[in-house]
């Protein structure tokens, strides 16, 4: 199955054949399934689509969702494998996407179908979502599921995203939580002058990188649990006139944060960057337009470790490999950040292992994939049953 969705090229607002793939497996396996269709009108006018299905329980009980996006980055240079052929090398399965996280949609079906296969009688529901747009610029898929409501009265989720291989821990390891990320563009306006009077003018550039330099000397928040933060150039532009100096320039950080670095926060962290670097320029700060408020970055979370649905998947976990998980905070940020924060589930990454996510030569280790859906099948157990 991970060969199957692999060699389907799907790229984010690309995703109708791997979603037509996955909405047509599961139906053959007398699984519920549905097209949930979306269209962001604001920013980006793309007309997007999901796949959602539901086990429901005998009574009421736990919700329980388990999310993963079947959208990849585009093919980079550099592969030496064929990125759609999903060449099999001892327990090494390459591919784009494979890792992050066609392997852990995989898991997500292969355990729903053995739930729905072997347990008669539960209480509560399973509701499974494959989404897009995960690796563009706004996370839609799961954006779509929020605005909507598939939601409201869930209770805890799970998504299989590649945490060994983010966390830079051995597998299996459980990420309780994650940093959050906002990507900003501060813009400097200068005066230009001939090129052989630099002084008569306002070098927007040289202005531009006083700030930067500043600004990377800030002084992060360090949290007990997530760590740092982070400020990483993206973009740096400036120029004007041919021999002149430049009136106009602009960098754009990502700004990972952690909890207790806010909107407000950064802009301050700013401010204070620019004074210090005490500019003749005007530089003015603006976060990336977005579809809606909630949707222009995406917040840190936690969850505890002494929430009872931590213990109950540290407790599948070792049933399954005979070993608890390493705990660790995602490093960067995703669809659970939406889930965790602005829905305010109590969400758990926890995913396959392998190499080379976003780059050359990207590979799944087969033998997590059986786990990671063992794993994820023993919580719906522990939870449901």
């Amino acid at each position: 199955m991970v060969s199957d969705l692999v060699k389907i090229y799907s790229p984010y607002f690309k995703e109708e054949e791997v979603m037509k793939y996955t909405y047509n497996w599961l139906k053959e396996k007398g699984l519920d399934a549905s097209y949930h269709r979306y269209h962001e009108k604001k920013v980006t006018n793309f007309r997007g689509v999901n796949v959602v299905g539901r086990l429901q329980g005998e009574d009421e009980g736990p919700i329980v969702l388990l999310n993963g996006h079947l959208d990849t980055v585009e093919i980079c240079e550099g592969w030496t494998k064929d990125p759609l052929g999903a060449e099999v090398e001892g327990d090494r399965l390459y591919g784009v996407g494979a890792l992050d996280m066609k392997a852990g949609c995989a898991a997500i079906m292969l355990a729903v179908e053995a739930f729905y296969n072997t347990v008669e009688n539960f209480n509560g529901e399973i509701l499974y979502t494959f989404v897009s747009d995960e690796e563009g610029p706004y996370g839609l898929g799961t954006d779509a599921l929020i605005l909507d409501g598939y939601t409201d009265y869930v209770d805890t989720a799970v998504v299989p995203e590649p945490s060994s291989s983010f966390s830079d821990k051995p597998f299996p390891c459980l990420c309780l939580g994650a940093r959050g990320g906002w990507n900003y563009t501060v813009t400097f306006r200068g005066k230009s002058s001939h090129a052989a009077s630099p002084e008569k003018g306002i070098d927007a550039i040289s202005d531009a990188a006083k700030v930067l330099l500043e600004l990377k000397k800030a002084k992060l928040v360090e949290d007990p649990k997530l760590g740092k933060g982070s400020i990483a150039v993206i973009e740096f532009k400036g120029g004007g006139a041919a021999c002149s100096v430049a009136d106009t320039a602009s960098f754009t950080i990502f700004r990972h944060t952690v909890r207790g670095e806010d909107l407000s926060y950064l802009r301050r962290e700013v401010e204070e960057a620019i004074q210090r670097a005490g500019i003749q320029s005007i530089a003015t700060m603006t976060f990336r337009d977005a579809p809606h408020t909630d949707s222009g970055g995406f917040n840190p979370y936690t969850v505890s470790e002494s929430n009872p649905y931590t213990k109950a998947l540290k407790r599948s976990v070792e049933e399954a490999v005979g070993k608890a998980p390493e705990i660790a905070y995602f490093p960067s940020i995703g669809d659970f950040n939406s889930l965790g924060d602005r829905a305010k589930l109590p969400t758990y990454v926890f995913g396959p292992t392998g190499e080379n996510f976003h780059s050359a030569d990207e590979y799944v280790e087969i033998e997590s994939v059986v786990k990671t859906a063992e794993i994820i099948y023993n919580y719906l157990k522990e939870v449901l049953t």
